[in-house]
């Protein structure tokens, strides 16, 4: 109601100027465009004013929990109370300027004539009725100063309160950088050696886009509601990161403008390190954003900063960087046992099959985690008995880089990109399918950035293929009746594969139901953005914890995924709840139905 109303004011500001410059003038004329244009600036005037009255009721009065940021979430010096400034003093504005109006131009109609096509302010006319010519004349001149005066008086102001998104927001969406995935990050030039720093350490540090984000934010909070860090007790709110870059900006803004560097850290006033660790680079942010903001490429920048030129990260990252330098996987597990996983079944390397249709990038976790390695045995079932003709890298396989990518530590990842990169270059897959949606996002994503361009498809993309083209016939009936699905961050959200994995599980005759948040709004599991290879930041609840009491409270008892790292952290959360959830990934329901071969 105010948006739309607020917008159509631009047209009507216009026509009330050009009203009171030219005597005799009527904006659009007495015909039909004239009385449309009457008829909406009368509805969207009583929309705007019952609108911006009930949001500030709902600031003011109820006090909404939602625009509220908690008190263990750091915020610069006096910022919680000049939030509520601010929007008392736009919120004022928007009455005055709005009503003013409308009641100058009920001034009018009690002065002339009723108007059916301004039926409201028709109605408010009758309460002037009484009044004399001369004081309805000065009601409309009055009026008409504190409508457009009361923009001029505004404009001082309005450059360093949150109104400023009005001009910014549509600025930043439209000069959005083209990117492949919400998730997509720019890659380092480690080469260059007039580069001094890497990642964010200032605010200066940010790039155009960061800089402009907290100027078209408008404080709506959407982020950080649906931030998994915050939604479990964390101090980790993106809309704190804004806010606060943006009255850092207000106060020391002319001080940078003049080429001096700021004299705090970003984590000394935007968000501590215990709020950058926090993030699992789900992307919620980025995606719920309504003006096109990302608090999460400024949150991976700083931790670029941290790792590289601090060396300052979690202990407990220690241990998956070295098993990616080394062994090239975090879990540590040496490469000559990483088919061990394929044991007595018939999986071929590209060695032995360099020329099949399929490469099958079967990852870290399939390919070392025990209980992961159980779904890459069903999933290479499933390819044999439907005929397809896949090779696998076998020992020549690494780590996509996923983990070190999102903790900071690019200059890994690019070690492991290259690598890899050569790799698929010299085998030169027709197409390539994996089970982990974070091997997806980098092969398909981050890669080409370093020369490797490839088709990647998820393997439930695949399996929906199968059987649509009749290669895999589910008509057996084991396994669950009824389940729900958990929506992966990288699959969905990153890479918008929301159909494929319904698909294969309704084809299995399952009935499946759905979360209260799924697809786009799905809550993470906690795993990404390398949180799975340490402890969780201290909060009210584990992030794993918060989604599997949601899959209790929807009354199912078994979960399907389609991701190893969600496979991972939400059957660890099962464990320590009193129900019984059990976890399963798609493939392995696909596998236990497939019709028995002859």
């Amino acid at each position: 109601m105010v948006a739309w109303g607020f917008i159509f004011y631009l047209l009507v500001n216009i026509g009330d100027v050009l009203w009171a410059f030219l005597p005799g003038y009527e904006f659009l004329g007495s015909g039909t465009a004239g009385k449309v244009y009457r008829t909406f600036t009368d509805i969207f005037s009583v929309s705007v004013l019952v609108g911006m009255t009930m949001l500030l009721v709902r600031r003011f009065v109820l006090r909404d929990t939602g625009l509220q940021i908690r008190d263990r979430t750091p915020l610069l010096s006096n910022v919680r109370r000049d939030i509520r400034r601010d929007s008392a003093i736009v919120g004022a504005f928007i009455l005055v300027h709005v009503g003013a109006r409308f009641v100058g131009e009920s001034h009018q109609l009690a002065l002339h004539r009723i108007d059916v096509w301004q039926p409201f302010a028709s109605q408010v006319s009758r309460l002037w009725t009484s009044w004399s010519t001369s004081a309805l004349e000065t009601g409309v001149h009055i009026s008409w100063w504190l409508a457009i005066g009361g923009i001029l008086l505004f404009l001082p102001y309005f450059l360093f309160s949150k109104h400023l998104h009005l001009f910014l927001a549509p600025v930043n969406d439209l000069l959005h950088p083209d990117r492949r995935s919400i998730g997509e990050l720019d890659a380092l030039d480690f080469d260059n050696e007039s580069i001094e720093h890497f990642g964010v350490s200032n605010i200066e540090h940010l790039s155009w886009k960061g800089l402009l984000d907290s100027y078209a934010c408008i404080m709506c909070n959407r982020c950080q509601t649906a931030c998994p860090a915050y939604a479990t007790g964390k101090v980790l709110s993106p809309a704190a990161l804004e806010i606060n870059k943006r009255y850092f900006l207000n106060r020391e803004g002319a001080r940078l403008a003049r080429g001096e560097a700021s004299n705090v850290t970003m984590v000394d006033f935007a968000l501590p390190e215990e709020a950058v660790w926090g993030c699992t680079s789900c992307g919620a942010c980025v995606d719920v954003c309504p003006v096109g903001n990302e608090p999460m490429r400024d949150i991976l920048e700083i931790r670029r900063h941290l790792v590289l030129m601090e060396n300052a990260f979690p202990e407990e990252l220690q241990s998956a960087y070295r098993g990616m330098e080394r062994s090239a996987n975090p879990w540590n597990v040496p490469p000559e046992k990483r088919m061990t996983w394929a044991d007595g079944l018939q999986v071929p390397t590209v060695a032995e099959k360099p020329d099949s249709e399929l490469l099958w990038w079967v990852g870290c976790a399939p390919s070392t985690d025990p209980r992961v390695r159980k779904s890459a045995r069903s999933f290479a079932e499933i390819l044999t008995h439907a005929g397809v003709d896949f090779a696998i890298l076998g020992t020549e396989e690494r780590c996509t880089g996923d983990s070190a990518r999102r903790s900071g530590n690019e200059y890994l990842f690019q070690e492991l990109a290259v690598a890899n990169v050569e790799t698929l270059n010299r085998v030169n897959p027709r197409r390539i399918v994996t089970s982990c949606p974070h091997c997806l996002h980098t092969l398909l994503n981050e890669y080409p950035a370093f020369g490797g361009n490839y088709e990647v498809v998820h393997h439930t993309q695949l399996l929906e293929e199968l059987i649509q083209s009749g290669k895999i016939v589910l008509d057996r009936n084991d396994g669950p009746a009824s389940l729900t699905f958990h929506d992966p961050c990288y699959l969905g959200r990153q890479n918008n594969v929301y159909d494929a994995p319904r698909v294969v599980l309704q084809a299995s005759d399952i009935q499946l139901h759905e979360l209260p948040r799924s697809r786009r709004d799905s809550f993470c599991c906690g795993a990404g953005g390398a949180q799975i290879w340490k402890e969780e930041e201290a909060g009210d609840r584990r992030v794993s914890t918060e989604r599997i009491n949601e899959v209790i409270e929807a009354g199912e008892n078994t979960l399907a995924v389609a991701c190893p790292f969600c496979m991972i952290m939400l059957e660890d959360a099962a464990k320590s709840t009193p129900e019984i959830v059990e976890i399963r990934d798609v493939v392995e329901i696909v596998r236990e139905r497939l019709e028995p071969q002859e």
